[in-house]
């Protein structure tokens, strides 16, 4: 049989839509699965059957890009400039310097990217196919459509199928759509060709998994025409949102380089009207660009955004992207999908009504017995003084026995020691409670053997098993209330609990049981018909995805430092309302939008935008990107829903760890991926990932990004003031027609060497007090505000004016030659960069405030920037390049006591500054 359909028409029909045969008719495949030579033939056709990925860049592009900067190109100006007048050693040491600040960019950036690559699951998965008229395993790479599957509890699927068999079949699905419940699957069920994802029941999506049951499935599309895989081929190649850090620095280059082209054309103009020759115009443009370029600055940010990705990584946070650092911690709203990341996607039995006795509490934490607590639901969170009485602990461990009796799931225990879940979810919370209270289902199997069983199935909505007791034979029966109660004849004051469990957001079941007369397979049938009745109802259970313990204090952490959390979930509005006022995300009077009033206001938006619709609905706008849940929402939901955020002026966070948060992921300004439970495809998106999969790990990466670019802000200073200090020696030197203060050469060892050894320094710096206390600063607030331009010229201006006066002096007062002034000169403003450094470590707090133990390396690196200025200016070859000498104590004495001036000036300045700032904000008090 020949397929003759194209792969487009594979990825366009709605093989859910049609029943079993025609669609194994359209896809050509026999009762007895394909051939070895079709499905070969196939595989070459339709390719294999792999999400598409994006392939990092290589390490000569990487390099390459690190010289695509406005300040690169200067210097390589400066270098070509230098070969083409003859001062080759000029030219040599600026290549050198080029060179070195390219090899560091490259092997910082590729260590961000492959620590994200080590994620990638390196596991092969495999897939019972028939073949030749019998069953074999394969590679699910090397299936094609038109393949027979077969699927059983705990397997993985691995492509877009069309079931023909079903039994008992559940599928979970959460990765793909955020819903938490398994799904009840069904071959012969009718599907409507407009139904969801998550409604398709005659399908199974690649990338979900099958908790139970078991299935035969027709391969209808692979790769990227799968659902999964639509998503993943949508995040390929699109553009990423850019950092903020990366827009101001490329503002800060720009704005450089304009000053620096500027200042060359108006020297080389005054020159030329000089009538100075043209060889000694390039040597002084040459200097300028060097002294007005801060060449270290790009190594620089560098290191200082590598230190903040290593302490990030350190809390569990991985980089993928150098900028991403300082782009945490500018983000005003976090976007978090519900299950699994502020949720441990894993059901959990926390509510227990009993008939006649109450409803029981029980607590996530063990009891120092190893018992878990069980209390009174109107008890306080975590007192232990009010205990159950016996009566209604023997009335939860019967409760308990039937639900780990009625059961097919499994706890098992790795090689490793730990325990892996077996089967569906609400199975495996019985057993998780039954283990709680000493309860094993072997030893219980042991004591009352299992004679019959009813399977789960969606048209009777409950399960059953009769198991032999001393007693006789009994019946427990678990399942939805409203198929359990009618069952029972003592459960007419149950229903209000049934009804209260819901609307807090629990799944509620309902178990009962009773002796049973007769045979065992007989009282089987009759529950099969509806005949069976008067067992007793042991109670209900509230099952819920627990929150992840550490969430609710990370949300207030989050809050304290101005940054806005948001719930995006597939669950019912209910539960997500409740989950989201238990962590404290929303308030008492907030609301859900739900996926359908989100696809309401963005298609109107649409027309509005044609030119189609009426007038805009203003408050449904205002909604979409204000509500704080937003539930039953599916992916392109999810993205138009972070747009909002972003037309809000938010600069959005947005976590996930599913298929369906890719989109999101890679719209939003930060994509926050988990790593440990999250998908390829949603961790290829991100920009940022969870190692731990703990939404309180993005606090600790919001503080190390907020540090990352104070610390950015403390390297800017320092070299930028120090080039200041430069220019403005350079400017005086031209003015007043003296010789050049200092070379190209050494305006470089300056600049790269002294200050390139101990700006790495600042790095380390463990950041300022109350760092989360602060409001997120605005994501279009410049790196030149109006304080740093302040302390640049204050720093700046100061050691530029003294540091001509020094060169003034020592030439024209005390005689000194060209020679010994410039070298005493750059001796000076080495020691100025020391002095200059400690400035540098706070924009706020005095340097005299911030102990030298919290950053010992800033002192080791001070020292070694002296101490290698110092060894220049004996080594024979470096001094005679750099054009110094020697000098006495007593001159090192002198100087270094000018360079500490530089200290007191700048005290005085942050002082008053301070101080301003108080009569400022004591004004706003009164109302002036």
């Amino acid at each position: 049989m020949e397929l003759e359909l194209q792969s487009d028409e594979l990825g366009r029909i709605a093989w859910y839509a049609l029943d079993g045969p025609r669609v194994a008719g359209r896809l050509a495949s026999p009762d007895t699965g394909l051939s070895a030579d079709e499905a070969d033939r196939r595989r070459h056709r339709f390719g294999a059957n792999r999400l598409p990925e994006e392939h990092p860049p290589g390490l000569g592009q990487t390099f390459l890009r690190q010289f695509t900067n406005p300040l690169i190109y200067i210097l390589l100006a400066a270098a070509l400039t230098s070969v083409f007048i003859g001062a080759m050693a000029d030219a040599v040491f600026i290549g050198a310097v080029l060179l070195l600040n390219a090899v560091i960019g490259t092997i910082q950036e590729s260590k961000a990217e492959s620590s994200a690559q080590a994620l990638k699951s390196m596991m092969t998965v495999r897939s019972r196919v028939l073949r030749d008229g019998r069953e074999q395993a394969v590679d699910a790479e090397e299936l094609v459509p038109g393949d027979r599957v077969r699927l059983g509890a705990g397997d993985s699927v691995p492509a877009d199928l069309r079931l023909l068999e079903t039994e008992d079949l559940r599928a979970d699905e959460s990765l793909l759509t955020g819903e938490s419940i398994p799904v009840e699957k069904e071959a012969a069920a009718s599907v409507d060709e407009e139904a969801g994802v998550g409604e398709r029941l005659t399908m199974l999506h690649a990338g979900t998994e099958v908790p139970d049951g078991r299935a035969l499935g027709l391969v209808c599309r692979t790769g990227q025409a799968t659902e999964v895989g639509k998503i993943a081929r949508s995040l390929t190649g699109a553009g990423d949102t850019e950092p903020p850090l990366v827009i101001r620095l490329r503002a800060l280059t720009h704005r450089i380089a304009f000053v620096v082209l500027g200042a060359v054309a108006l020297l080389v103009v005054v020159q030329l009207m000089r009538g100075t020759g043209l060889a000694e115009i390039f040597f002084f443009a040459v200097a300028l660009s060097v002294s007005a370029i801060p060449a270290g600055l790009p190594v620089a940010i560098t290191v200082a955004l590598s230190i903040g990705r290593h302490r990030m990584a350190e809390r569990n946070v991985i980089v993928r992207q150098l900028p991403a650092v300082e782009g945490l911690g500018t983000c005003t709203l976090i976007a978090s999908d519900k299950t699994g990341t502020l949720t441990a996607n894993e059901l959990t039995i926390t509510r227990i009504a009993l008939p006649g006795s109450g409803r029981v509490r029980i607590e996530p934490s063990e009891a120092a017995d190893g018992q878990p607590p069980l209390r009174p639901d109107d008890a306080g969170e975590g007192d232990s003084s009010e205990a159950l009485d016996e009566a209604t602990q023997t009335a939860v461990h019967r409760l308990a026995n039937t639900g780990v009796l009625c059961n097919e799931g499994e706890l098992r225990e790795t090689d490793d020691g730990l325990v892996e879940a077996v089967g569906d979810t609400v199975d495996v919370a019985f057993l998780v409670l039954g283990q709680r209270l000493g309860l094993t289902r072997n030893e219980l199997l042991e004591r009352h053997p299992e004679q019959a069983r009813v399977p789960f199935s969606s048209k009777r909505r409950l399960a059953a098993t009769f198991n032999q007791s001393e007693e006789g034979l009994q019946a427990h029966v678990k399942g939805a209330a409203e198929a359990v109660l009618p069952l029972c004849t003592d459960a007419d004051d149950l229903q209000a609990q049934v009804d209260d469990l819901s609307a807090r957001g629990f799944r509620v079941l309902a178990l009962a049981a009773g002796p049973i007369e007769g045979d065992a397979d007989e009282a089987a049938r009759q529950l099969e018909d509806g005949e069976l009745g008067g067992l007793s109802v042991l109670g209900l259970v509230g099952l819920i995805d627990p929150l992840r313990q550490e969430v609710p204090d990370a949300v207030r952490r989050c809050h304290e430092a101005g940054v806005g959390v948001r719930m995006i979930t597939g669950d019912h509005p209910a539960t997500g309302l409740s989950i989201a006022r238990a962590l404290g995300i929303a308030g008492e009077r907030d609301e859900a939008l739900t996926g359908a009033e989100v696809r309401a206001m963005t298609e109107d938006r649409v027309k509005d935008a044609d030119g189609n619709g009426a007038e805009g609905n203003g408050e449904g706008d205002w909604r979409l990107g204000h509500a704080v849940v937003y539930a039953r929402v599916e992916p392109e939901q999810k993205t138009a829903i972070v747009g909002a955020f972003q037309d809000q002026g938010h600069y959005v966070a947005v976590t996930g760890d599913g298929v369906n948060d890719a989109p999101a992921l890679r719209k939003a300004n930060i994509g926050v991926a988990m790593g440990r439970s999250g998908t390829d495809v949603a961790r290829r998106a991100a920009d940022l990932i969870l190692t731990d999969d703990n939404f309180a790990s993005i606090v600790n990466g919001i503080e190390q990004g907020r540090i990352a670019y104070a610390n950015v802000r403390k390297v800017v200073w320092l070299l930028i003031s120090t080039g200041a200090a430069e220019i403005v020696l350079f400017f005086l030197a031209f003015a007043l027609n003296m010789p050049l203060p200092l070379d190209a050469v050494q305006l470089l060892w300056l600049n790269l060497v002294t200050n390139g050894i101990q700006d790495v320094a600042l790095a380390f710096e463990k950041g300022e007090p109350g760092v989360l206390k602060r409001p997120p600063r605005p994501t279009d607030e410049p790196i030149f505000d109006r304080r740093m331009i302040e302390q640049i010229l204050v720093s700046g201006l100061y050691m530029g004016a003294v540091a001509f006066g020094v060169f003034y002096w020592l030439q024209h007062v005390w005689g000194w030659s060209e020679h010994d002034a410039r070298n005493s000169l750059l001796l000076l403003m080495v020691l100025f960069e020391n002095v200059h450094i400690f400035n540098c470590r706070s924009e706020e707090r005095s340097a005299f405030r911030i102990p030298l133990r919290a950053n010992l390396l800033l002192i080791g690196t001070v020292i070694a920037a002296q101490g290698v200025h110092i060894l220049a200016m004996y080594l024979p070859g470096l001094s005679d390049v750099l054009q110094v000498g020697s000098v006495p104590l007593w001159e090192w004495g002198a100087l270094l006591g000018i360079a500490l001036s530089l200290l007191v000036v700048v005290e005085l300045f942050k002082a008053l500054r301070v101080r301003g700032q108080r009569l400022v904000n004591k004004g706003r008090r009164v109302g002036l």
